[in-house]
């Protein structure tokens, strides 16, 4: 172990000491014919990436161990040379050692796959050992990487490494892919194509979890420091009673900066049963005292407080004082700022208006006096339909009376006919205690016919009787007359108005009765039937009005 750790310094590798590079094709063929391999292309991708370290690599731990993690990249680590800058694709060199040679593999090829890393892994895999290798070149090719603890060699070829450090095994698994070469032999007992990977070892995880129960019982330790640091202090002890603390005391009590913890100290005394007959006295002075300066503090805190209260009516009223100064002085500017915009509007528009007059009298055209014409035209027509509107107005009011004039008679009737049906119904009960009657005294009072409205005409005919208003109304009594004087039995207001319906769409029934009640010597209204057959008819009577006079 001796020698093979002096000659570790010997066997580092120098890109100017090699006798043959990668970047020559000729080289590189040589060596892949010696192996019995093809020789391929030098272009590829990179496989060596920026970091080779494992995922998860802790470089913190040196806190714990005092160690100091190594980049395996490093060139004074004698493994290999330091990585060109990130633009140049990264090649492996070959590797010399003493009893064998490390070939690297083909850059077109893809990395070698590697398992998930176990935590605190310091053991690794190594696969495709030639058939001859020994424990002592195995030793010699991976001592490079770092110190080794262990190693166990199986008789298959494989075996594994356990290293010293964690970041040890990151340098190990980049010789994955290698091809070994013992000594110049061509034999295949000799060559082998090297396979690291993580391997899972119970002392390694044994390590690892003791790591991390010291990392949290520091943490905890912090974790408490920082909490006693951040803890507030502790209050200090309070004495006990005796007379010359007594005397203390009330010294204390009449000294302002020391009145707060000389107060403490009194309750608390207190809170502990100090207070007997014979502290009794001096209890009663330093409560006395502390009363006193209470007192003098509450006092001192009111006229502070109307200080303040007069300091901040003064200031109140100086801050209001300066504001009216500054809104008067900025109400007065802008004042004159909108006076001078005004004046100045002014003036514009005396100049247009200046401008129009100017052009009116210039370009005064035709157009100008047939809007002048029209203009008068318009009024013209506003003015006649003024006067529509007047008239109109005025028929609408005589509308109005006649309406009024017409709810006055439907009342009147509706109380005439109220009267009628009583009288019939006396009737009809006489009627019915008669039976004795001939039947001709019966048919006249079943077919009771009452002149209603031609009592109250004959009492009235000035107040009902108007004349005709349009020659539309002398057409519809002309109408109307002959209607009823073809039915001289009468017609009741809904045939006689489905009748005129033929004749004009547009009149109603209230119409009909309206101007039929408006002349009473001409048409009547009779009454007919018994109970639910009582009908009201309207007949033509000018002809017996004639025949009377």
């Amino acid at each position: 172990m001796a020698t093979a750790a002096d000659g570790v310094g010997s066997i580092a590798i120098d890109t100017s000491q090699l006798n043959m590079s990668v970047t020559e094709p000729a080289a590189w063929a040589t060596a892949m014919n010696n192996l019995g391999m093809v020789p391929v292309g030098l272009a590829g991708q990179q496989l060596v990436t920026d970091s080779i370290c494992v995922r998860g690599f802790d470089p913190n731990i040196n806190m714990v161990t005092g160690i100091t993690p190594v980049n395996p990249m490093l060139s004074s680590m004698g493994l290999v040379a330091q990585p060109p800058p990130a633009e140049v694709p990264v090649i492996k060199e070959i590797i010399h050692c003493k009893s064998c040679t490390l070939f690297p593999p083909n850059p077109n090829l893809p990395p070698p796959s590697t398992r998930e890393r176990p935590p605190g892994c310091k053991t690794v895999f190594v696969g495709g050992l030639p058939e001859n290798a020994t424990e002592e070149i195995i030793q010699e090719v991976f001592e490079q990487c770092g110190d080794i603890t262990a190693i166990r060699k199986s008789k298959k070829n494989f075996c594994h490494i356990r290293f010293a450090e964690e970041f040890m095994v990151d340098k190990a698994i980049y010789l994955s892919g290698y091809r070994m070469r013992l000594g110049s032999s061509t034999d295949k007992k000799d060559s082998g194509r090297l396979h690291v990977d993580f391997a899972q070892a119970r002392d390694d995880f044994y390590e690892w979890e003791c790591k991390q129960r010291m990392l949290a019982r520091e943490e905890r330790h912090r974790r408490k420091m920082e909490e006693d640091r951040m803890r507030p202090p502790s209050p200090p002890a309070i004495m006990h009673y005796s007379e010359h603390e007594a005397t203390l005391l009330a010294e204390k009590l009449k000294d302002d900066s020391k009145f707060s913890e000389a107060i403490t100290v009194l309750f608390t005394w207190i809170e502990r049963g100090e207070v007997n007959r014979r502290t009794a006295n001096q209890f009663y002075s330093m409560v006395q005292s502390a009363n006193s300066h209470i007192r003098r503090l509450m006092n001192e805190k009111a006229t502070h407080e109307q200080e303040m209260e007069l300091a901040k009516e003064n200031f109140k009223n100086a801050l209001t004082g300066i504001l009216t100064q500054s809104l008067a002085a900025q109400a007065y500017a802008l004042k004159e700022e909108n006076d001078s915009l005004r004046w100045q509007l002014d003036a514009y528009r005396n100049e247009v208006e200046l401008l129009k007059q100017e052009k009116g009298q210039l370009f005064r055209t035709e157009e100008s006096l047939t809007k002048d014409q029209q203009l008068q035209f318009l009024q013209q027509t506003l003015q006649g339909m003024q006067q529509q509107l007047l008239k109109i107005q005025e028929e609408l009011n005589n509308k109005k009376s006649e309406l009024e004039q017409a709810k006055e008679e439907h009342t009147h009737t509706q109380t005439i006919l109220k009267i009628l049906q009583d009288q019939l119904k006396k009737n009809t009960k006489e009627f019915a205690e008669t039976n004795g009657r001939d039947e001709s005294q019966a048919n006249e009072i079943n077919v009771l016919t009452v002149p209603v409205v031609s009592q109250d005409r004959e009492k009235n005919p000035e107040k009902r009787s108007q004349p005709l208003k349009s020659e539309k109304e002398a057409l519809l009594i002309g109408i109307i007359s002959t209607f009823l004087h073809v039915h001289p039995f009468g017609a009741n207001i809904e045939y006689l108005w489905s009748y005129m319906q033929q004749l004009d769409s547009r009149i109603s029934a209230n119409e009909i009765e309206m101007l039929l009640m408006r002349l009473p010597l001409m048409f009547k209204q009779e009454f007919s039937g018994v109970g639910a057959t009582l009908e009201k008819r309207w007949k033509f009577c000018a002809f017996e009005g004639i025949k009377t006079t």
